[in-house]
């Protein structure tokens, strides 16, 4: 090789008596190597120089063979130099021989450069020798410097971004709060308008309903009233005929018809009030202690000339027969008397009515049962048998308004008690009320 044989004379390896091809390639090596190397003995001395190395520090191979390596150095190693290499040749204590490290080395023309070396120890007989692997990093140390001057130039541009973003961030919350506030009162607005609709919807449907009521009622009335009012008229023009001592028993009858002609309106006119003062809230409740077993057996009494021909009462008392019982006596009466007259009116001559006190299955509150063996529910009209006006198909020819059992469950919801009944078309209807303890006292008298 033609370097080799340029710098033959200045190299460690070769004799110019004994050139072997082992020392030939060495020798190739060394000068082609791409890092430089530098071999120095125990006194610093640069015994031999690769190409590459000299041209690191900007020198030529024989401006360094035969010097002090410490020129290559800046200060404070320059000085300090041999005293490592004495120490260690006393000590043995490795400081940089075998470790590889980063370092600054002196160019000719003072210029400061960074190289990694790596330095080991060569014992050639007697001798001690040390071999430098150096390695320029200038150009990894100005891409660093790249990265770094990148790295804070990112950095800075993430620090303006990131306070340009803070500020649409705030601007965006601040825009939220306005925009939360907004739909908070929108939503206010909207709440008080849909319970303003609510409102009117309740308004017009309970116009619309008290308008059918009104339209059923008059209806109602006008067939319920014109019955009783005819017979009246029609009996008293009779009555006016029979004028003779002797036609005394077709007045007497006549006279009956009127009373229970006018006996019939005044059902009709209490239901409707009875009605008006639900619906105005004008019922309180007047609470006494009231005997079971005499209360109900006067209100038997007292219905016992309703009952139809063959007609007839049974009363079964499953509580003790001297209980009192804590409730408003009228509404217990007014409901009692409901079922009662509607048992009687739905059943036919001959068949009894039957009335049951007992305790309830709970073992605190009490039942009253009305039963009659009359003309039963339709199974398809039985869900709507509390609604008001509401007629059975089957009693559309008997006198009644319809009022009456809406008004019997409204009295029992305002003493806290439940109604519930069974019935079967032909078969007949039973009736359950059952009343709370809340307003019952169970004494012995």
């Amino acid at each position: 090789m033609k370097s080799g044989r340029r710098y033959a004379h200045k190299s460690i390896f070769l004799k110019t008596d004994d050139i072997s091809e082992t020392a030939l390639r060495l020798q190739a090596i060394f000068e082609t190597a791409i890092d430089g190397i530098i071999i120095i003995d125990e006194q610093g001395i640069m015994e031999a120089i690769n190409p590459a190395a000299a041209h690191l520090f900007g020198y030529t191979q024989e401006e360094l063979i035969g010097k002090n390596v410490s020129m290559l150095m800046p200060e404070p190693d320059r000085s300090h130099h041999d005293e490592y290499i004495k120490r260690y040749l006393d000590t043995h204590h490795p400081r940089i021989i075998g470790i590889g490290r980063e370092v600054t080395g002196l160019k000719k023309d003072g210029t400061i450069v960074p190289i990694r070396l790596a330095v080991s120890e060569v014992r050639i007989d007697s001798r001690i020798l040390f071999t430098g692997i150096v390695h320029d990093l200038s150009e990894v140390k100005k891409a660093q410097r790249e990265v770094e001057a990148l790295n804070r130039e990112l950095e800075q541009r993430v620090q303006e971004r990131t306070e340009k973003l803070a500020e649409v961030v705030n601007r965006l919350i601040k825009t939220n709060r306005r925009l939360e506030k907004e739909i908070q009162e929108r939503q206010k607005i909207e709440a008080v308008l849909r319970k303003r609709e609510k409102q009117l919807k309740e308004a017009l449907e309970k116009e619309k309903e008290l308008n059918e009521l009104k339209s059923r009622f008059v209806s109602m009335a006008s067939h319920e009233f014109r019955t009783p009012l005819s017979t009246i008229a029609s009996s008293a023009s009779l009555i006016a005929r029979y004028t003779e001592s002797h036609q005394q028993d077709k007045r007497i009858k006549h006279i009956q018809r009127i009373k229970s002609a006018v006996n019939n309106l005044t059902n009709i006119l209490n239901d409707f009030l009875s009605l008006s003062k639900l619906e105005e809230g004008k019922v309180q409740l007047k609470l006494q202690e009231v005997p079971l077993e005499p209360f109900f057996q006067s209100l038997l009494e007292e219905l016992t000339p309703q009952l139809k021909k063959g007609q007839k009462f049974t009363f079964e008392n499953h509580l003790p027969p001297d209980m009192t019982f804590s409730t408003d006596p009228q509404l217990l009466r007014n409901i009692t008397i409901n079922l009662i007259s509607n048992a009687i009116k739905y059943s036919p001559e001959n068949k009894p009515i039957h009335l049951s006190l007992s305790p309830h299955e709970d073992g605190s509150s009490i039942c009253l049962k009305v039963k009659d063996e009359g003309m039963g529910i339709p199974k398809e009209d039985q869900t709507h048998l509390f609604t008001r006006f509401f007629r059975a198909r089957n009693a559309i020819n008997i006198q009644g308004t319809g009022l009456g059992l809406n008004i019997v469950r409204r009295y029992v919801h305002l003493l806290d008690g439940h109604i519930d009944f069974e019935s079967q078309e032909g078969k007949g209807t039973e009736f359950r009320v059952c009343l709370p303890p809340t307003h019952m006292e169970m004494t012995q008298s």
